[in-house]
């Protein structure tokens, strides 16, 4: 226990040494007359290299600077070089790295039980991965040297990956160009930019984040111009990252050849665009958001920038903002829209400080959620409701396409209310925005795919999940509002959620499958869970007072007593959520004991928590 309290302090020293250094870096940036600056980083070409410092140690990387300002930059390596201490992975190690539509993975040691996977010459080898995944997709269309774009959030982990990213990339005869903190939507945003001189548009991007995971957790996700990678490229590439790591050599030594990496301030670009947008809504006025109060909650994440950079050129009063300064230990809440915690803090944040409008982001700002001059939340269905009645003003009858634990009340709202369609689709980001791309292939127009975790893209944004983005047609609406005449304040954005049914009783319960149980006779746990939803729905068409969603994409879905429930096998881990509204206490009791009985006779399957609920009545 002491050892891991004593790396747990080790990497808060390092955490805090980085943030002196990032700040000290973009105060330099800041006074610089070109957008970019140049560097480079050692590599050794075709192998990966690194020095012989351990985990702990700082190394001074200034005299591989070729710019006369100081930087400050500091190297934390995360392993011991030698050869001997690189571990043999197989592939199955790196497939283990993928969620879903991005790689995920322990960055940090110090937390029992959570080892480190996502090692430099893992996240090398999977840079270098991506790399010759983006050569062989553009071989094609050109033969110039392309250039991928690197950006990332708080975490402590951060400049570690950043530098290791840099030489697997570079390894491959690509161009680096570092973004230094930056939100994973501007990073997709720099595939599309045309300006020389931010160097853009770049051939790819990678965000180094893990989201509102822990601090020792981090991860990457990966872009084109067409979008964010699929699961079926996250696989290939991962594969490549291991043929590449069991061919590379791991030396003790930096070859003194290098790559040229250059630095942009990439992020001026961004939230110009944002800040345009919403004098454009405005009708070209300069401060459309003069006299709004509006507080921003960053979770100490990367999205600290929407205070500064957005909200104040547009005239916004920005006092009682917070948790707005990177820190990638995140000590005030998790940086998380779905949090009752963190909601809580930029509701209080709102109330404390008389403001008209509280706004919070997830870590890396592809997630947000907003809070009324009441108090009132937006997120969840309130949030896709709100976006919903935007969205519907602007293209009447379109398809709103949510993901699957979606309120009956919200479906009500978006077809009766508003005149639009509610397709209710799987869950996962990815799944909500590739269904709303199929549907207007279709010749079905969709405009909004939104999921209840506060991920929300629009097709006039290049089908992006932008927080950012999302809060800026958030704001659209106030500044139009009130160039109207119609108002000011956010009592107008209340006003369009008016008349949404919200279920008294809503809760989310986790039934795990224990993998080692004899039951699954060395079967997969997801073969097991479909074995109880298919049993589960077998019986539900015995009950009368039950009724299957006639249309369902994801798990089992019921409506009874009033309300409904979903069962469904988790998109990772071995799960089977149960989500259930009612209006009454009583009622979802009655829904839990009809998948109580259903379930009861799969022993290996964790049913306590919905044992407790049914028992609390």
């Amino acid at each position: 226990m002491a050892a891991a309290s004593g790396m747990i302090m080790q990497n808060i020293f390092i955490a805090k040494r980085y943030q002196k250094n990032s700040q000290f870096v973009n105060q330099n940036r800041m006074g610089c007359s070109s957008p970019y600056m140049s560097c480079t980083l050692p590599f050794q070409g075709g192998k990966f290299a690194w020095d012989g410092t351990t985990s702990m140690q700082l190394v001074n990387v200034s005299k591989y600077q070729r710019t006369s300002v100081n930087r400050g930059l500091v190297l934390c390596n995360a392993a011991p070089s030698a050869a001997a201490a690189v571990p043999a992975l197989e592939k199955a190690d790196f497939l283990k790295l993928q969620n879903g539509s991005d790689i995920r993975g322990v960055a940090i040691a110090g937390v029992e039980g959570e080892p480190v996977n996502l090692t430099e010459p893992v996240t090398e080898a999977i840079a270098a991965a991506f790399a010759a995944w983006l050569k062989d997709k553009k071989k094609e269309e050109t033969s110039r040297r392309l250039s991928i774009s690197i950006g990332h959030d708080s975490r402590i982990s951060a400049q570690t990956l950043q530098d290791a990213v840099s030489r697997g990339i570079s390894s491959m005869g690509v161009d680096v160009i570092q973004y230094g903190l930056a939100s994973t939507p501007a990073m997709f945003n720099s595939t599309l930019t045309e300006d020389d001189a931010f160097l853009c548009p770049v051939d790819g991007s990678i965000m180094i984040t893990a989201s509102h995971l822990p601090y020792n957790r981090n991860g990457f996700k990966f872009f084109t111009s067409a979008g964010g990678l699929g699961k079926a490229d996250i696989k290939n590439i991962l594969e490549r990252a291991a043929d590449i790591f069991k061919n590379s050599s791991f030396e003790d030594k930096r070859n003194e050849a290098s790559a040229s990496v250059k630095r942009v301030d990439y992020m001026t670009v961004y939230t110009s665009g944002l800040v345009k947008a919403v004098r454009r809504a405005a009708g070209n006025i300069e401060k459309p958001l003069e006299g709004f109060h509006i507080v921003v909650d960053a979770g100490n994440g990367a999205g600290g920038f929407f205070a500064a950079k957005v909200l104040e050129p547009l005239g916004a009063i920005t006092s009682g903002s917070q948790f707005l300064e990177p820190d990638g230990l995140f000590p005030n809440h998790i940086p998380n829209p779905e949090d009752k915690v963190a909601m809580k803090a930029i509701t209080q944040a709102v109330l404390d400080n008389k403001a008209d409008l509280g706004i919070i982001f997830d870590t890396d700002v592809d997630r947000s959620a907003a809070v009324d001059s009441t108090g009132r939340e937006f997120n969840r269905n309130r949030l896709i409701a709100l976006m919903s009645a935007i969205v519907l003003e602007e293209h009447p009858g379109t398809t709103i396409v949510t993901d699957s634990v979606t309120s009956d009340g919200l479906t009500t709202f978006i077809e009766n209310k508003l005149g639009g369609k509610h397709h209710r689709f799987k869950r996962g980001y990815k799944n909500v925005i590739d269904e709303a791309i199929r549907l207007n292939s279709t010749g079905e127009e969709s405009h909004l795919a939104i999921e209840t975790s506060g991920h929300g893209a629009l097709k006039e944004n290049h089908w992006l999940d932008d927080g950012a983005y999302l809060m800026v047609k958030v704001l659209n609406k106030l500044a139009s509002a009130r160039a109207s005449g119609a108002g000011g304040g956010s009592r107008v954005l209340t006003d369009l959620v008016e008349g949404l049914e919200e279920a008294a009783v809503a809760v989310e319960l986790r039934l795990k499958i224990d993998q080692n149980h004899p039951d699954l006779k060395g079967g997969s746990f997801r073969d097991y869970g479909e074995a109880v939803l298919k049993h589960l729905e077998n019986s539900i068409d015995l009950d009368p007072k039950l009724q299957k969603a006639p249309v369902n994409y994801e798990g089992v879905r019921v409506s009874g007593f009033g309300g409904w429930f979903l069962l469904r096998l988790s998109l990772h881990d071995p799960v089977l959520p149960l989500n259930i509204e009612a209006p009454t206490h009583d009622d979802a009791v009655k829904l839990g004991l009809a998948v109580l009985a259903a379930v009861k006779e799969f022993s290996a399957l964790d049913t306590s928590a919905l044992d407790k609920f049914a028992q609390v009545s």
